[in-house]
């Protein structure tokens, strides 16, 4: 067999098996490796580099070295996962730098930092004044995490307006023109309510690529064809598509709001609103 063919197929079956023990290690990003973790993925590189291009090598000898250095990392994380006493031999715990507001010199000592390269990485989060801080830590894994004073803590919603309504995920209800039951219902909505809406954009079900519901009741649309004119739809159908938004518009108010004055509120509304379509759908209807 010529040397290039055998150094292709070494190299193909390497990449191979540490595809496959990567997916065994798990997700990890680079920054979230320990120092074990980290030493361990260089030397398994380098025996997997040096068995591809080495013909010389055994590779049965190569295999059995890199299995060894990556089964010990997840023999260790297994154990790891079980044993909080254990992680903390392996992984270390979090060192305190910064504590009310006040440095810890013995603890910078403990870690090897210097007073320069604490001012360093607190200027990378945009801190300059130590008086700012409240509470910092240096993480296991080398990452600072700073909390701040209270008094020079950005302002949040929930500063201003402590009853603040609870926001979550859009919800996507379309795709590729079919209505995703599931989504709906998640955010109290139905099948109704949404071709009410599809109805009041003058939008049919089928040239819809795309729709999603925010934690407001928004729908956003992206059509298929988006220079597509859709076709002028009639004024009484028109108000009894605006009524019946309406009266699911509330509805969805009632199901969101986190006080029982409010959901009477527009619940009664929404009853009200439901009783007028009703009277007045015969009349609007073609």
């Amino acid at each position: 067999m010529p040397q290039w063919t055998e150094i292709a197929i070494r190299s193909f079956s390497i990449i191979i098996g540490l595809f496959i023990i990567t997916k065994l290690l798990g997700k990890k990003q680079l920054s979230k490796l320990s120092f074990f973790e980290y030493i361990v993925g260089i030397t398994v590189g380098d025996i997997a580099g040096t068995l591809s291009m080495d013909p010389d090598l055994k590779v049965g000898n190569g295999i059995t070295s890199i299995l060894i250095w990556s089964l010990f990392p997840l023999v260790i994380s297994q154990i790891s996962l079980r044993s909080k006493g254990f992680r903390d031999i392996i992984e270390g715990n979090a060192t305190v730098f910064i504590e009310n507001g006040k440095i810890l010199e013995r603890n910078l000592r403990k870690e090897k930092y210097s007073i320069d390269e604490l001012l360093e990485q607190l200027r990378k989060k945009d801190i300059f004044n130590i008086d700012y801080i409240e509470f910092a830590t240096l993480e296991s894994n080398g990452d600072l995490s700073v909390l701040l004073k209270k008094e020079h803590q950005p302002i949040t919603y929930g500063d201003i307006y402590s009853d603040n309504p609870h926001i979550t995920e859009p919800q996507t209800v379309i795709m590729d023109g079919d209505i995703l039951d599931e989504p709906l219902a998640k955010i109290g909505l139905n099948r109704g309510w949404l071709k009410a809406q599809l109805e009041k954009e003058q939008v049919l079900l089928e040239s819809v690529f795309l729709a999603q519901v925010d934690s407001k009741g928004r729908i956003s649309l992206d059509l298929y064809n988006d220079k597509l004119a859709p076709e002028k739809m009639k004024e009484r159908q028109l108000l009894l598509l605006t009524l019946e938004k309406c009266e699911a518009d509330f509805s969805y108010l009632e199901k969101i709001t986190p006080t029982q004055t409010e959901k009477g509120m527009y619940e009664e509304i929404s009853a009200q609103l439901a009783n007028i379509k009703n009277r007045l759908s015969p009349l609007l209807k073609d």
